[in-house]
């Protein structure tokens, strides 16, 4: 079987809210130090605090490590991402 037609596995795991890992994402939606948007094989993951980065982004592998204080995680359904078609630049400037 090849491996590209398996699903990856979605995992979020946070350490003591400072920081965390996700897996399982296929983009990166939006960014800013206050709410992080990736789509996943799950749906539309929202991360909400304060001060948070990307610190390491492989949308290759589909893993990201993020920083920052996390106050909320969130999905909402995948049908969300019809909405926000376009590069991330292009949302960015709308």
């Amino acid at each position: 079987m090849d491996e590209k037609q398996l699903p990856r596995a979605h995992k979020i795991a946070v350490v003591g809210r400072k920081s965390g890992t996700v897996t399982g994402i296929s983009d990166v939606l939006s960014f800013d130090e206050n709410e992080i948007l990736l789509d996943t094989d799950m749906g539309m993951v929202t991360i909400k605090g304060k001060e948070l980065h990307i610190s390491r982004l492989s949308l290759e592998l589909g893993e990201a490590d993020l920083e920052g204080k996390v106050d909320s995680i969130s999905y909402s359904d995948k049908g969300h991402k019809k909405k926000q078609e376009g590069s991330l630049i292009t949302r960015l400037f709308r």
